[in-house]
């Protein structure tokens, strides 16, 4: 009577050590990732804490109008709010027209435009935040602290790949039973 297993079949099968590189490799690589955008997030956040610790000035919209471009025939028209305001520090007058860290967005509804016009009116008065080593450096609206807040996800990115990499170093399998009696 034939052996059905001997009817299979053989698989070549990779050596061991070769299993344990891959995932070693693999392991650092998402550990890798992970922490370039963990050091990105927690660099975001950062200056976004120092930018809210900055003082705070009255100031006044001296202007407030929408820009829009296009960058093809092809393309849609897109539209931004370009604002600037006046303040004062350390009895100098400054100006700015930087509403955020990053400028105004584009984007292709004048809609949304419109609404953030109508958040900052010529003449109105209101705060900015001033750099004190560089008071030529103001904005209207700080960065968002929202990146330290959501820092933990790409951090789970870091310990999952190290704990790859880590077992994948640690585990030496001993040979299955099996395959013991399958060498005898």
């Amino acid at each position: 009577m034939a052996n059905p297993q001997n009817d299979l079949p053989q698989v070549h099968s990779t050596s061991p050590l070769a299993g344990r590189i891959f995932l070693v490799v693999l392991g650092l690589s998402v550990a890798l990732l992970g922490f370039l955008f963990v050091w990105l997030m927690g660099r975001s956040y950062l200056r976004a804490k120092e930018m809210h610790s900055w003082p705070q000035v009255p100031c006044v919209i001296i202007t407030s109008e929408s820009e829009e471009r296009k960058n093809d025939p092809e393309s849609r028209t897109e539209f931004r709010q370009n604002v600037s305001f006046g303040y004062e520090w350390e009895s100098q007058v400054y100006t700015s027209d930087q509403l955020g860290l990053r400028g105004s967005p584009w984007t292709s509804k004048p809609n949304l435009v419109e609404s953030r016009a109508a958040e900052f009116p010529v003449g109105m008065k209101t705060v900015c935040f001033v750099n004190p080593a560089n008071p030529e450096m103001a904005y209207l609206k700080p960065d968002s602290l929202a990146p330290g807040y959501s820092i933990w996800f790409p951090a789970l990115f870091v310990v999952g790949g190290l704990g790859i990499s880590i077992s994948a170093i640690r585990n030496r399998k001993t040979p299955s039973k099996s395959a013991q009696r399958a060498g005898e």
